[in-house]
């Protein structure tokens, strides 16, 4: 390894400790800290920054720019992540930064401040070679709030212009080069009842009794769905993660409320989907005299671009020749905002970065450190062929 690699390497673990140290745990939504850093880290470096306080002026993101002109590459990070959970699960405090046999671990290690690092370190290092003259175009960074909240943070930034010709959204896929991600769309079903004392059951109306049609209903809907198929991303779901009735032990329950996450392929729609939903529940009322409701919470649109792109060809060719990744076509099989970039604002863009999305919300969630810095390499060889 050159000296100027080193030097490099270790700037980066430096930075990706750095990021993991600040807590910007969502919820609540504490990313105004990290934020600043980012802010303050980027100008100390002369790189035109933007604490942009939209959507939300307590929760300020981040937006930069280097170099002037078509085309355009943006590097997408968001700076929120999951709670810590229980901390006497971790074995290294989750915002120590310690660094155990290469590993670096912290909450929001994978997922994913390296991905933001290694996208802070290739802006400026491009930066300065755009302005050298060594190289054409333009780079944007984002550093986004509340994606792990469905949140509009990056949405945001590309409204307001900090946009541009390819996006990649720096998610952890071992360098892997995702074209398309599944939906995610969390509906919550209300059962109705009516209340009254447990030692005259027969006065009232159980809402769990009356919920066990509708469960049924939504395990054969899993069911049918599961031959939905997409040769990337897999097979739809709907799974049922939650079930709240009841106020007390000695009342009837007037209400149950039935929360399911389904897991929707680029060829589905949330809309479409709504329609299912109504359709089941419609039937499950006619057949057994029941009454429900039906919200849908949240939504992350599936999004695709073509597999043979431009861009995802360039990805692909590089992570193969540092890292020896795969070049098959591949999605994944979560959600991110790269959805923002497809659909809201029609940029070509992938989702791509070092780490391991096995690592996300886990307990001693951690990231190998020579993945990390062989990521920069690839992201910055990458990033100058689309600038060429």
């Amino acid at each position: 390894m050159s000296r100027q690699h080193a030097r490099t390497d270790d700037e980066l673990t430096a930075l990706i400790g750095e990021l993991v140290s600040l807590e910007t745990e969502n919820p609540p939504g504490n990313e105004k800290r990290a934020a600043e850093f980012i802010h303050g880290w980027l100008t100390d470096r002369d790189i035109d920054a933007t604490l942009v306080d939209e959507p939300y002026a307590d929760r300020p993101q981040v937006a930069a720019r280097v170099g002037e002109g078509a085309p355009t590459v943006v590097l997408n990070g968001h700076i929120d992540v999951v709670p810590a959970g229980d901390l006497d699960e971790w074995s290294h405090p989750p915002y120590a930064a310690d660094i155990d046999d290469g590993r670096l671990y912290g909450r929001g290690s994978a997922d994913m401040k390296t991905g933001v690092a290694v996208g802070m370190m290739a802006l400026a290092e491009l930066g300065a070679e755009i302005d050298d003259g060594d190289r054409s175009g333009s780079v944007v960074f984002h550093a986004a709030i509340g994606e792990e909240t469905g949140e509009p943070g990056t949405k945001t930034l590309l409204e307001r212009g900090y946009d541009g010709d390819y996006g990649v959204v720096l998610e952890p896929t071992e360098m892997r080069t995702a074209t398309s991600e599944k939906g995610l769309a969390w509906y919550e079903i209300t059962v109705e009842g009516d209340p009254s004392h447990a030692s005259r059951p027969g006065q009232g109306d159980n809402a769990i009794t009356n919920a066990r049609p509708v469960l049924d209903a939504l395990e054969a809907y899993d069911e049918e769905i599961a031959d939905r198929e997409d040769d990337l991303v897999g097979q739809a779901h709907a799974t049922i993660t939650k079930i709240e009735a009841g106020t007390k032990e000695n009342v009837v329950p007037e209400d149950a409320v039935i929360t399911i996450d389904r897991r929707f392929l680029p060829s589905e729609s949330a809309d479409a989907i709504d329609e299912e939903i109504d359709a089941l529940l419609a039937d499950v009322e006619a057949d057994h005299g029941i009454e429900t409701s039906w919200e849908r919470t949240r939504t992350y649109e599936s999004a695709a671009i073509d597999t043979d792109s431009d861009l995802a060809d360039v990805f692909r060719r590089h992570s193969a020749e540092h890292a020896d990744v795969s070049t098959d076509p591949w999605g994944v099989k979560g959600s991110t905002d790269v959805r923002n970039f497809v659909n809201d604002a029609d940029i070509e863009a992938i989702t791509w970065g070092p780490g391991k999305l096995g690592q996300a919300h886990t307990y001693d969630e951690h990231v190998d450190l020579a993945a990390a810095a062989v990521g920069l390499r690839t992201l910055n060889a990458s990033v100058r062929e689309l600038l060429e």
